[in-house]
């Protein structure tokens, strides 16, 4: 896709359409963010002063933003610095005058963006509706929404009806042939917001329209609901209470602080070359919308069936909702106890953003010895966002089914989820994994089970009737019977009391022994010899028998 404009998306993600409750706001010139005064110059305050003006927000955008250096720097101030607290922001440049024109019947505004056509080169374009660049901010300030936007043009001989579309879809140019040029991408949405202007007699008198895209129900038959307007809405001190208003480089010339050069050479602004407004979203019902991309436009007319002429086109803020996920435990856990994941989806940036909704597909990888799952990975089922009792405050949690259960215990390792959430009608997807809220380990189990090992044994005590010293040696027989019976098993002999075998083969199953001793003295002559009875033991062995 060929784009003749470049732009940087803005800071933080906002919401979708939805009435909120309306604050006591400033007029929209006069909230203290962003200069409305004819100039894009920071240095050259308004009255009443502001923070910012274009120029930093050129710098934001194509210097402070370009983090891969994709967009030519046209700041020509050395540094102004960049905004102070806006949350989104847009610098969009048309590198070539002859590039970017709408072209076919059907690109009306009331028409959706499907019939939108677009060509390059084609020339015949007037002078004076050649825009060069387009440029737009978002505060939030005191619970109020504004929108500040603005373009410059190559000419100004001639009033410049103009437009400027804030569109919830990521809309560019696509490469579809349509109606004698090319189509774009994207379509409207519900609660996009066109505003249309046009200044005469030098720029002192100016009329501003405002209108919401709708799908059926706008007026007049269109798709177009006419929120606001009206005329001599320009912005200056004397103006109050305004919620929205416009104003254009005064007579003379004005510095522009990026490379700018208009039909007749000059490298400043002439009268009514620069076009700077805003609007309080607030007052059209509009705080929690998201804008994802900016179109200027200018227009044969203020007629909203206008037949449209060139165009500026840049991304502005992109929605793109943020998730977080944490499993139930780190572990470590044995095999058959239960581990979920759940996901948080967060909406921020905006006054009341609606719930993000759907369900999280949920994934486990594993076992992996360091990392996350980044990709593939188990699919180990759903979770349906739950945004709980407040719709509106763009936070939604969804759980994954348990895995490691006793039905399906998981091996011994470390595990990590990942979460996958693809979008619904107000949002795009996203997904989320990490190695550290996302991952637990399981550990291995040991079981006990017992051998008895029995070792046969035998003592013998030799006494004398008469008190004669014992002395002699002691023969132990085992026989493998109750009876003293059969072939031995094994012979002992002591030679000094106290007598005992030294047997070294265990039992370790049921089993019946006997033992005979027989005693044969030193001295036959001193002491007759002696054989015992036959003892017997029977074993038996049972190494399960339960706790």
């Amino acid at each position: 896709m060929r784009r003749a404009a470049i732009a940087v998306v803005g800071l933080v993600g906002l919401a979708t359409y939805g009435l909120v409750a309306m604050p006591m706001a400033s007029a929209v010139h006069d909230v203290g963010v962003l200069q409305l005064d004819g100039n894009a110059e920071t240095s050259v305050q308004s009255d009443p002063a502001a923070s910012d003006d274009w120029d930093r927000v050129c710098h934001q955008v194509t210097v402070t933003d370009d983090t891969d250096n994709s967009i030519p720097d046209q700041c020509t101030d050395p540094n102004p610095g960049d905004t102070t607290g806006a949350t989104a922001v847009s610098f969009a440049q048309e590198l070539n005058r002859n590039a970017t024109i709408f072209t076919g019947g059907g690109s009306k505004d009331p028409e959706d963006i499907s019939a939108w056509a677009w060509k390059d080169g084609a020339g015949g374009l007037p002078d004076k509706d050649n825009l060069l660049h387009a440029f737009a901010a978002r505060y939030t300030t005191g619970g109020t929404d504004y929108l500040y936007f603005g373009s410059d043009r190559f000419d100004n001989s001639g009033d410049a009806v103009q437009g400027f579309w804030f569109l919830q879809d990521e809309v560019g140019l696509g490469s579809t042939k349509l109606g004698g040029g090319t189509s774009f991408d994207g379509v409207h949405e519900e609660g996009d917001l066109l505003v249309l202007s046009d200044f005469s007699n030098g720029g002192d008198v100016a009329t501003i329209n405002i209108y919401r895209w709708v799908e059926s129900g706008g007026d007049t038959g269109t798709h177009l609901d006419f929120l606001d307007g009206g005329e001599n809405v320009r912005c200056s001190p004397s103006l109050t209470g305004d919620d929205f208003c416009g104003i254009v480089s005064p007579a003379g010339l004005t510095p522009a602080p990026w490379t700018f050069t208009d039909k007749s050479g000059n490298t400043d602004f002439a009268n009514g070359e620069l076009f700077e407004a805003g609007v309080n979203l607030n007052a059209l019902g509009l705080a929690g919308e998201c804008f994802s991309t900016l179109v200027a436009e200018t227009r044969s007319s203020t007629s909203p069936t206008a037949t449209l002429k060139d165009f500026v086109i840049g991304d502005f803020d992109v929605c793109a909702p943020s998730m977080t996920t944490e499993a139930s435990t780190a572990g470590p856990v044995t095999p058959g106890t239960p581990v979920h994941d759940t996901a948080t989806i967060t909406v921020t940036g905006a006054v009341n953003p609606d719930d993000p909704t759907g369900d999280v597909t949920f994934f486990l990888c594993g076992p992996i010895p360091t990392g996350a799952c980044d990709t593939g990975g188990t699919n180990v089922g759903t979770g349906t966002l739950d945004g709980g009792t407040d719709a509106t405050d763009g936070i939604a949690v969804a759980t994954s089914p348990n895995v490691n259960t006793q039905a399906s215990p998981l091996d011994p390792g470390r595990y990590c989820f990942r979460a996958e959430w693809p979008g619904d009608a107000n949002y795009d997807g996203t997904s989320f994994t990490n190695d550290t809220d996302e991952c637990f380990t399981v550990k291995d189990v040991s079981a006990v089970t017992t051998a008895q090992n029995w070792l046969p044994n035998d003592s013998a005590t030799v006494t004398t009737q008469g008190g004669t010293p014992v002395s002699g040696t002691v023969e132990f027989t085992l026989y493998p019977s109750a009876d003293c019976t059969g072939t031995a098993l094994a012979t002992f002999t002591d030679g000094s009391a106290p007598f005992t075998t030294n047997n070294t083969t265990v039992v370790t199953t049921d089993t019946t022994i006997s033992w005979r001793v027989t005693f044969t003295p030193s001295d036959p002559d001193a002491v007759e010899g002696s054989t015992s009875h036959c003892e017997t033991s029977t074993l038996t062995i049972n190494n399960d028998i339960g706790s």
